[in-house]
């Protein structure tokens, strides 16, 4: 195991913001992961049954973490019924993950047009298509109903469907999570307190 993947996470070294402690790992991961934006994110059923899936994160920032997705696809069903979830980035490369938890809430309608704007012209036909999380009768019909959006919007502007947007977490814990030799692997966790954040390391 190299020391790439083995570095000590020590108290002293880290930023006392844990947003921008992020930022610096996330920075790194960008100069050796293919997806450093890809994340799990877990959620729950009302009745507490977990699910979890990979998403791409599309921005963070001191108002948490956002992420989009169709809002009658399993998790947006599941947050609107239990808005809670955690968030799991894990750069391999790095030998590290970062765990963050807190509710979740819809970002504004405007930024989520701000984003839909920029995808690709195939992924906004797809929104559009696609009942995410639905059954389907085969690959057949899914194409055809691509085929119908594209030739309604054809020549025109693709507008975000109004079951699509996104969701921002609002952290309320931090886990940074570093791989060490022996699986002593050092843990240090920030949690929210008031207007600020204490840190404290937690055992592997």
């Amino acid at each position: 195991m190299t020391d790439e993947h083995s570095r000590p996470l020590n108290e002293a070294d880290v930023d006392r913001d844990p947003f921008a402690q992020y930022g610096r790992w996330f920075a790194e991961a960008q100069g050796s992961s293919r997806f450093p934006e890809a994340v799990a994110v877990a959620t729950a059923s009302a009745s507490g049954r977990p699910s979890v899936r990979m998403v791409l994160l599309k921005g963070f920032d001191h108002r948490g973490f956002v992420f989009f997705t169709n809002y009658t696809s399993d998790k947006g069903r599941q947050l609107e019924a239990n808005p809670q979830a955690a968030l799991l980035s894990h750069w391999e490369q790095l030998g590290r993950q970062v765990r963050v938890e807190g509710p979740v809430i819809r970002v504004e309608p405007a930024e989520s047009d701000e984003y839909f704007a920029s995808r690709p012209r195939g992924s906004q036909l797809g929104a559009h298509a696609s009942a995410q999380s639905r059954p389907v009768a085969d690959r057949a019909a899914l194409e055809a109903a691509v085929a119908e959006v594209t030739a309604t919007y054809e020549g025109a502007e693709v507008p975000r469907p109004p079951s699509w947007g996104g969701y921002r977490l609002v952290p309320e814990r931090f886990e940074f999570w570093q791989n060490r030799e022996d699986r002593l692997h050092d843990r240090l966790v920030y949690e929210r307190s008031g207007n600020a954040w204490t840190l404290t390391r937690i055992q592997p």
